[in-house]
């Protein structure tokens, strides 16, 4: 079966894909940083980040010498910001070790940092026409569904089974249209939420999930462990003009990048005030905030907040606290958007609202 869709698919391809600008060139650069980027990200969340970041660093030489911050900035709002540190790790292997290019080389690429089989597949598939696959979530889809197959796709030997099927009908010198157009296939037809558009596939005559009513059972997928639950207090703490946030550890959650003072539990008014005080800080008003919420991969933070304004300091008595504009937040210090809600309050966007029309 798999040997008869590659024909049909790569002429529905050909014929409507969608026109995305790492598509534009056949770039090595472009496609890796688009791949990151689209892990667990929608494509037209993305294009705006895209854009930004290879505007800031066109080549891998500007990401291996881009500062942290800077770095850190660029990323902000795609969370996951071990990935963009990968890739600047990566990107200073290939700057000493191939010459500032991304190998051509399929197994020269899963040898460096955050590179795994997927995005080592793309890249060489779709930069160098090597006939390997890429196999992401949209693609075990698609063949879960091709085959009827109920085998569970987030173990690794669904995965490399897969690999190895599709490896077998690779098209000589079609490979990255071919990876391409299953990808796309498992974005806009064979959906991840909804009912597949079955009667748009142009590979709808071969799906055994589709004629024997199957599809939307498949593909199996084992249950999530389930995420652990912390309660967080936000404050924004207001000296005059000018708003407090300090920096997270250099190893954890949000590693190295800069947020509201938040702590553990929901703290109530009362226990703020003392908090603030026994930091040398001299509460003039406090305000009850909205509750939020944020979802991370493995943690859920469930957040209440407040808004408390403070006597001027003559100086910082609380050494990890920076007290800063709000454009000075806005441009130069890189925040998570797990503080979105609470940013509103300052008129502050992070992640991807900073780049949406108003």
């Amino acid at each position: 079966m798999l040997e008869e869709i590659v024909e049909p698919l790569i002429e529905w391809y050909r014929r409507d894909h969608r026109i995305l600008p790492w598509r534009e060139r056949r770039d090595p650069y472009e496609i890796w940083v688009s791949e990151i980027m689209l892990q667990q990200t929608r494509v037209e969340a993305v294009k705006p980040f895209f854009e930004r970041f290879t505007r800031a660093l066109p080549d891998i030489r500007a990401l291996a010498q881009c500062g942290e911050e800077e770095l850190l900035k660029l990323w902000e709002g795609l969370g996951y910001y071990n990935r963009v540190r990968n890739m600047q790790k990566a990107a200073k292997q290939v700057m000493e070790n191939f010459g500032g290019e991304l190998p051509a080389d399929y197994e020269k690429l899963r040898s460096l940092p955050g590179i795994g089989n997927y995005t080592a597949g793309a890249i060489a598939s779709i930069a160098y026409e090597i006939p390997v696959p890429a196999v992401d979530g949209n693609v075990l889809r698609v063949i879960s569904r091709l085959t009827e197959d109920d085998s569970d796709i987030m173990k690794q030997s669904t995965k490399t089974r897969v690999e190895k099927e599709l490896l077998a009908v690779m098209p000589e010198g079609r490979s990255g249209e071919f990876n391409q157009a299953l990808m796309e296939l498992g974005a806009m037809i064979c959906v991840p939420n909804g009912t597949a558009k079955c009667g748009e596939c142009p590979l709808a005559k071969f799906c055994l999930a589709r004629e024997h009513g199957t599809v939307m059972e498949l593909p199996v997928k084992k249950k999530a462990k389930e995420r652990r639950l912390e309660d967080r207090t936000v404050l924004i703490i207001l000296d005059g003009e000018h708003l407090a946030i300090r920096r997270r550890p250099a190893r954890g959650l949000l590693a190295g990048m800069f947020e509201f003072p938040n702590y553990d539990g929901h703290l109530s008014r009362e226990e703020v005030l003392e908090l603030l005080k026994g930091y040398g800080l001299m509460p003039l008003q406090i305000r009850e905030l909205e509750n939020a919420r944020h979802i991370f991969s493995h943690v859920e933070w469930k957040m209440c907040g407040y808004a408390v304004r403070i006597a001027a300091l003559e100086e910082n008595r609380k050494q990890d606290l920076i007290f800063v504009d709000v454009d000075s937040a806005q441009e130069k210090y890189p925040m998570p958007a797990a503080f979105a809600a609470y940013a509103r309050y300052m008129n502050l966007r992070l992640g991807q609202e900073k780049y949406e029309k108003r």
